[in-house]
């Protein structure tokens, strides 16, 4: 049976309310460590760890390497026209997505924001440092009468 779509999930988006894992349930999803992400931005191993917990709740299968040519491999082991994924603010997911999409038929679905800010002034690096600044809108709820 031929694959149409396969789901690329993406660090920022470890969700069963991702986009392209609802509107493509049948499809193969795939997950990719990112080599270079985890040898430079010196990642702890909480963090990775909360991503590999996250993982292992998705019906998704795990690599690790170069992102956009692993990505690019599981949909041609999979026979796929088309890679779905979620949108990220992530620089590097922007460089990815590019590589992609230079080859193969990327469609990009839009998230809810989480955060009413400027992307590009939030620090991506430690989660500690992003969660100051979105906690206060995570936890500013507005009650209506």
């Amino acid at each position: 049976m031929m694959t149409k779509t396969i789901v690329w999930i993406y660090p920022d988006c470890l969700s069963s309310t991702h986009p392209a894992l609802l509107l493509h349930r049948a499809a193969p999803a795939v997950f990719v460590w990112d080599d270079e992400w985890l040898a430079t931005a010196q990642i702890s191993l909480k963090r990775i760890q909360f991503i590999y917990e996250g993982l292992l709740e998705l019906p998704v299968a795990i690599r690790r390497g170069d992102v956009a040519a692993e990505v690019l491999q599981f949909a041609a082991d999979h026979h796929a026209m088309e890679i779905a994924t979620a949108h990220s603010v992530d620089p590097r997911f922007h460089a990815h997505a590019q590589r992609v999409a230079a080859v193969a038929r990327l469609q990009v679905y839009s998230l809810p924001p989480f955060l009413d800010c400027d992307a590009s002034k939030l620090d991506l690096k430690r989660f500690s440092r992003y969660w100051r600044t979105a906690k206060k809108q995570a936890y500013d709820y507005t009650v209506s009468a």
